[in-house]
């Protein structure tokens, strides 16, 4: 299959050959504000444009490498030799106001005029959008149980961090801190934990033992497995392809990999299912209307002559395709957007903040929203998850076609077949037996406490048959006691399409059992949280390293199907071997 995939990427390809498009964007050398009204120019051509309100262009380039001439009145000419897939800021200087107005005539003309490539001052002025952000997180302390026995936090199964963290291993590049959250690492992997039983949509599971990295302290992992659908009873799905095929798109990294990914996911439709697909740069369009999922050849067709250049429209675009998903809307149906991007906005709202408030507005249409990353250098990692997070939506980061395969077809379910929404997790620690309880990972979904009676109830989604695994570093109390009971768990969400709030509630016995014995499942997750630990450098890994990483890891592979805990032994191994 990854052959005829790989076969049907270099075809796409080709068919964007025929436009080569560069753009970028023009500031003042002094203020670094954008210029508007630059006329840029390609040399030894016609072909001309302007930049927009916002500094920004777009122009067509004869040549795999052309040069443009860039003037404005006021502002020192300035000729660039672009490439294609380029995407440039390029800096104007400021005429003096002493500049001998004669002189600068002359070598206006000269350069309109010179037909040397080579002529001026190329490529200087010029820097590439190397710029990838990231939401700040701040590792979760040690909460006292007397002031604090209750832990609240939103439970899902976001991925993205663990594939992007694997680029970087991969490059053999320094890991960002903020890049790492431990949730999303542990919850990469998939855990045998039993379905629940027949009727029932959740199922709760907890390990109460003994800390490798830490001998005075405990370990309690409290995982959940939602139902799993069946293959022929999944909802009909109403979706809409959201693709960015702004300018920042267009390395071989990204446009051409969500090409790939996406004829993964409509090889995976049925008649029963619809999709639509909007395109945008500067500015979206519907590239295809609604179309029946077992029409694939004009699905196909309009995903292979996708071609990327311009600015990018983020806001417009999303707002597009949520209209376009509330208008198929289908009653009981998998109504989503399925936004792929960097994430690089930059025409309209483009803030995290901003574009936060946007899906906010669009929560409440019914139409859930998957978040899917791709490339780096501009990648936008916090305004995904940002997304994500606010659009009861799911986020996952592809970095190759085999992460593509995982999600589209190893896991199609899972990813976009939603069994719960606003799902949480509450935790009450019983103060005669913890003295202090630390969530690793979610820092940034920890909720606060009874978030429900405030009448604000919000939280993650869980798909088909997935399985979310907390964990909780324990300071036991030394005191001596005879409870039994170390903890109570209350799992609360919503189903798809309903507003009633529904429990499920557990209770986590007393009894500590050796890490050594636990399952594997256990250690294995144990030994992911450590790892993230150690990337961020964490003040709280005790004894941890990542040779205690690997040889948890080694001992817990289980049957390992698709071979992803071997992949992590490998991606432990990068760590030690690198400088990280």
């Amino acid at each position: 299959m990854l052959k005829y995939l790989l076969l049907f990427l270099f075809w796409g390809g080709g068919l964007q050959a025929q436009t080569i498009w560069v753009s970028g964007a023009v500031e003042d050398s002094l203020s670094h504000r954008p210029i508007a009204g630059v006329q840029v120019k390609v040399m030894d051509d016609t072909v001309h444009v302007v930049t927009n309100a916002f500094g920004l262009f777009k122009i067509a380039i004869p040549t795999a490498s052309a040069t443009l001439l860039l003037t404005q009145n006021g502002y020192q000419l300035k000729q660039v030799t672009v490439r294609k897939y380029d995407r440039l800021i390029i800096t104007l200087s400021p005429i003096r106001k002493d500049a001998d107005p004669v002189a600068l005539a002359k070598a206006r003309s000269k350069l309109q005029h010179n037909s040397n490539p080579n002529y001026g001052n190329t490529g200087m002025g010029t820097r590439a959008f190397y710029n990838e952000t990231y939401g700040a997180t701040y590792e979760n302390k040690f909460v006292p149980v007397s002031t604090h026995p209750v832990s609240a936090f939103a439970l899902d199964v976001d991925r993205a961090a663990y594939s992007n963290i694997r680029r970087f291993l991969r490059l053999k590049e320094s890991v960002p801190v903020d890049a790492v959250r431990i949730e999303e690492m542990i919850n990469y992997f998939h855990y045998d934990y039993p379905l629940p039983l027949a009727g029932e949509t959740m199922a709760l599971y907890s390990h109460y033992t003994t800390c490798p990295w830490e001998s005075a302290h405990r370990l309690l992992q409290v995982a959940i497995r939602a139902r799993a659908l069946e293959t022929d009873s999944f909802p009909a799905s109403n979706l809409v392809f959201l693709l960015d095929v702004s300018g920042s798109m267009g390395t071989p990294n990204k446009l051409p990999l969500l090409q790939a990914a996406f004829r993964i996911l409509v090889n995976n439709l049925r008649p029963v299912d619809k999709v639509a697909i909007v395109a945008y740069a500067g500015e979206p369009g519907v590239i295809l209307p609604a179309t029946p999922g077992d029409q694939k050849e004009k699905i196909l067709n309009a995903i292979d002559n996708l071609s990327a250049g311009g600015a990018t429209a983020g806001e417009a675009a999303i707002k597009l395709a949520y209209r376009i998903a509330s208008e198929q809307y289908i009653p009981g149906g998998n109504n989503r957007v399925i936004l792929a991007t960097d994430g690089d906005f930059n025409v309209g709202l483009s803030s995290d903040d901003e574009m936060e408030q946007l899906i906010i507005e669009q929560k409440e249409s019914g139409v859930l929203l998957t978040c899917l990353g791709f490339g780096m250098g501009n990648y936008k990692d916090s305004k995904l998850q940002s997304l994500s997070g606010k659009g009861n939506g799911n986020f996952a980061y592809i970095d190759d076609l085999e992460e593509a395969n995982k999600i589209f077809a190893r896991e199609f379910g899972s990813t976009l077949f939603t069994i719960a929404r606003d799902v949480q997790s509450e935790v009450w620690f019983n103060p005669a037996l913890v003295k202090s309880y630390r969530l690793i990972g979610y820092e940034n979904k920890v909720l606060p406490a009874d978030t429900s009676v405030k009448g604000e109830f919000s939280g993650g989604i869980i798909g088909s048959g997935h399985c979310s695994v907390a964990l909780y570093e324990i300071a036991p109390a030394q005191t001596v006691t005879d409870d039994t009971v170390l903890a109570k768990v209350k799992i609360s969400w919503r189903d798809p399409q309903d507003t009633v709030i529904q429990h499920l509630t557990g209770v986590v016995p007393a009894a500590v059992e050796s890490f050594d014995k636990a399952s594997n499942d256990c250690r294995f997750a144990a030994a992911v949280a450590l790892f993230g630990m150690v990337l961020r450098k964490s003040s709280y890994c005790g004894k941890g390293n990542a040779g205690m990483v690997s040889d948890i890891a080694r001992h817990a592979l289980g049957p390992d199907k698709g071979n992803y805990r071997q992949e992590f032994l490998k991606m432990v191994k990068m760590l030690r071997k690198g400088k990280h």
